[in-house]
C-alpha cells in the first residue's frame, strides 16, 4: 500500500514534467519552421517599485537569419539590417539613435520568440505552469528560468497555443521585479517581407552613437 501511495504521488510530477518538455519540444518546431513572421502585439510595462504601468503596442517583422523590425505606436523602432542593429527610442532619449554591429544573434534579443525558442534546454530550466488562455484560445504555460546569473531577467512565462504550438504570450519578470508583459494580437507565419521592411534612416538631425555590441545570455 505505501509503494502505491508513493507511486501516486510522483505521477503527477511527472506527468506535469513531460506536458512541460512536450508543449516546448512542439513550440520550438513550430518557430524553426517560421522563416518570416509578422506579429502585432500589445505590451504592458509594469514596475513595483513605482507602482507604475505603461502600454504601448506595435508590429514586429522578423526574416531570419538576422532581419528584424519592431515599430512601436509611440514612435520607437528597433532594426536589425544585416549590417547594423538600430536602436530608436524618442519616447524615452529623444534626439539620439544608437547603433551596433549586427550579428545574426544579436536579433534574437529583441524577438522574444528567438530570445526563449532558440536552444532553450541550454540556457533556461522548464516546468509547467499549468493551462490557460490567450485572447480564447487555449494554451498550456512554461515557467523558464535562466541558468546564468547574469540573465537580463529572473523568470519568464510562454503562453503556448494548444492549436498551431505558436506563443502567444510572454511575460518576463526582472530581478527587481519589473515585469513585461507582451500578447500576440495577430500572427502572420511565412509572410513575403521585402527587404526594404527592415530599412533604417536615421531622422534628420539626430545624433547617432555608435556602441559595441553587448553580449547577451
Amino acid at each position: 500500500m505505501k509503494k502505491l501511495a508513493l507511486l501516486a504521488a510522483l505521477l503527477p510530477i511527472s506527468a506535469r514534467a513531460q506536458s512541460a518538455d512536450a508543449t516546448l519540444e512542439r513550440a520550438v518546431s513550430v518557430y524553426s519552421g517560421m522563416r518570416s513572421i509578422r506579429a502585432e502585439f500589445k505590451q504592458t510595462l509594469t514596475n513595483p517599485l513605482t507602482g507604475s504601468t505603461a502600454n504601448t503596442s506595435g508590429t514586429l517583422l522578423r526574416r531570419k537569419p538576422n532581419l528584424l523590425s519592431i515599430s512601436f505606436t509611440n514612435g520607437d523602432r528597433i532594426v536589425a539590417d544585416g549590417s547594423n542593429l538600430w536602436m530608436y527610442l524618442p519616447s524615452s532619449v529623444p534626439g539620439q539613435v544608437i547603433r551596433q554591429s549586427a550579428r545574426a544573434a544579436a536579433t534574437a534579443a529583441f524577438d522574444p520568440a528567438g530570445e526563449f525558442l532558440t536552444a532553450p534546454r541550454a540556457r533556461y530550466d522548464v516546468s509547467a505552469g499549468g493551462s490557460s488562455s490567450v485572447g480564447g484560445r487555449p494554451s498550456h504555460v512554461l515557467v523558464l528560468t535562466p541558468k546564468s546569473r547574469n540573465a537580463a531577467f529572473t523568470k519568464a512565462k510562454l503562453w503556448v497555443d494548444d492549436a498551431d504550438n505558436s506563443v502567444r504570450r510572454f511575460e518576463l519578470t526582472d530581478g527587481n521585479g519589473l515585469t513585461r508583459l507582451i500578447e500576440i494580437t495577430r500572427l502572420s507565419v511565412n509572410p513575403s517581407l521585402p527587404r526594404s521592411a527592415f530599412s533604417f534612416n536615421p531622422p534628420k538631425g539626430v545624433r547617432v552613437v555608435t556602441q559595441p555590441l553587448q553580449q547577451i545570455d
